[in-house]
């Protein structure tokens, strides 16, 4: 904890805090630190169990990731509320571990929207490498229906799956394009020169083009 202090910079906690987290480490600075400490995953628990911003990220990096309970994961996933340990947490660690289809199904309708968002970010990965099973036109009738007013973290994910969908599923993507056209989610998403909008029209029409010309 003293190291992980010892990191922190004002300038990036500023900049980090602006989109909702709660710490002040350089992420290559982070990455470094969990090299050197390998796997070890009694101090990952006992990081996590600090609540602190940053010995929580550095907590996924070197755990073990199916050492974890299905309870464990959902407790966690309950308790990471800032944006940069949530999504570290489901795509390093939850996503790794035997229970995450099931953990996906628990969240995916949840009320709390951000561990919903967890269950959608799980689907998503499902969509794109695990399709079977999984109900696409269902899906769709939900983001359909409810994306448009979900709370700004679960709308991501939701209008990540959207994406996903189309790009990876030809028999739905006229279906996907037409729902983001007319939801119009982050249509207006500031997007960086030379990088993918997060618009889902403009984004599935982007990685088919690049899959084709591939």
């Amino acid at each position: 904890m003293a190291e992980l202090a010892g990191l922190d910079d004002p300038k990036a906690r500023a900049v980090n805090e602006r989109h909702g987290d709660d710490h002040g480490v350089n992420l290559g600075a982070l990455r470094a630190l969990a090299k050197r400490l390998k796997t070890q995953q009694e101090l990952a628990c006992r990081l996590w169990d600090t609540q602190d911003g940053a010995a929580r990220l550095l907590a996924v990096l070197i755990c073990r990731p199916k050492a974890f309970g299905r309870d464990e994961l959902d407790a966690m996933a309950r308790e990471a509320r800032t944006p940069k340990v949530h999504d570290w947490l489901v795509n390093y660690v939850v996503k790794k571990n035997p229970h995450a289809d099931e953990l996906r199904a628990a969240w995916f309708s949840d009320p709390d929207p951000v561990v919903a968002s967890a269950g959608w970010a799980l689907t998503s990965d499902r969509v794109t490498k695990k399709p079977e099973g999984l109900d696409l036109g269902g899906l769709l009738d939900v983001i359909e229906a409810e994306m448009k007013d979900a709370p700004d973290r679960l709308q991501w994910a939701m209008n990540h799956c959207l994406a996903q969908i189309g790009i990876a599923h030809a028999a739905y993507r006229t279906r996907a394009i037409g729902i983001g056209e007319r939801l119009e989610v982050l249509k207006d998403y500031p997007t960086p020169r030379g990088c993918t909008s997060p618009y889902a029209p403009v984004w599935i029409g982007e990685m088919v083009s690049r899959q084709q010309a591939g």
